[in-house]
């Protein structure tokens, strides 16, 4: 592999990683700060895992119909999941909580991911060890990423809308990008589609976080 498709691969993934490192941070927000560093690591380090195991099978997962419309169903459901707070202790606090921030990161790095991988693969023209570390590539990205992200959402709360908004982006763009339906989609849905999809996730989260805060009120 040259040093220019390397290049390639590294400039992809600073380009592809922004969304993965936003759901690291937002399911990592409401653990207790001495377990957010856990959950980053240990998130991420199993969502690379599933990378490389994407990266070998990714021919049968693409073959497989209607998989990426299903991943991006399966992503607005965590965009909300994650948007919408908590109230309850015992999920905020204790071990519990850091399982579940990493199988929140895991699960929904996994559906994202798709679209890191074929992108390599695209640029490495199906080259598995060329993959592999494009992946590899990817974790000081999404670690760092993550971490100036999750800052920042402790400082500024609207950030989470923003990020709920990028992940519900992403969804709507895989949804319209399933091959079973790219073709027959009139070109106005191709934008319709995930714009619908961010302002309904948006909107979902702030009104069940007003009902919420109303009602401790």
């Amino acid at each position: 592999m040259s040093f220019a498709v390397l290049l390639e691969v590294i400039l992809i993934n600073i380009v592809l990683s922004g969304d993965n490192a936003v759901v690291i941070a937002m399911a990592s927000r409401n653990v207790p700060k001495k377990q957010q560093k856990k959950a980053i690591f240990w998130g991420t380090i199993g969502a690379v895992i599933l990378r490389l195991l994407f990266a070998t099978a990714i021919v049968y997962l693409l073959a497989l119909p209607f998989v990426t419309f299903i991943g991006g169903l399966l992503l607005v459901y965590i965009a909300i999941k994650l948007l919408i707070a908590d109230d309850e202790d015992d999920h905020r606090v204790g071990g519990s909580s850091l399982i579940s921030a990493v199988k929140t990161i895991i699960t929904a790095d996994a559906i994202m991911s798709l679209d890191n991988v074929l992108a390599i693969a695209g640029a490495v023209e199906g080259n598995i060890a060329g993959i592999m570390i494009g992946v590899i590539v990817s974790i000081p990205l999404v670690v760092f990423g993550s971490q100036l992200i999750l800052k920042a959402m402790e400082k500024y709360p609207i950030i989470s809308y923003a990020g709920a908004g990028i992940l519900a982006w992403t969804a709507g763009e895989m949804m319209v990008r399933e091959p079973k339906l790219e073709s027959i989609l009139p070109d106005d849905l191709h934008l319709l589609i995930p714009t619908a999809i961010t302002v309904l996730v948006i909107c979902l989260g702030y009104l069940s976080n007003r009902i919420k805060t109303a009602k401790e009120c």
